[in-house]
């Protein structure tokens, strides 16, 4: 599974990006993927093929509005492991003491 985590953005078109990040979402709930939406971007977990898929599918919906954009991806490839999302910020909290549902 993979862990892909992407921020695109429109170049040229203000401040504010939302009503682009809302358009990428869309296509990202559509996929079926499991995914998380934070302050600066989304995080997706899925095949390679699947998610680099939904990162070009999300990047030609905002070049429809705009002429430049903008995308920062990273990915986390590991084998045989799911559920990634979830699992990594557990850990985390759990080293910390906290419980999985600590914000």
């Amino acid at each position: 599974m993979v862990l892909l985590e992407m921020s695109i953005v429109p170049l040229g078109q203000g401040e504010s990006v939302s009503a682009y990040v809302a358009r990428c979402v869309e296509i990202v709930e559509r996929s079926g993927l499991s995914y998380e939406l934070h302050a600066m971007g989304t995080i997706i977990e899925g095949d390679l093929p699947q998610v680099l898929d939904l990162m070009r599918e999300c990047i030609e919906e905002v070049a429809k509005s705009s002429n430049r954009v903008t995308c920062t991806a990273k990915i986390d490839y590991r084998q045989g492991v799911s559920g990634g999302i979830q699992s990594k910020v557990a850990s985390v909290r759990a080293k910390l003491g906290q419980s999985a549902a600590s914000k």
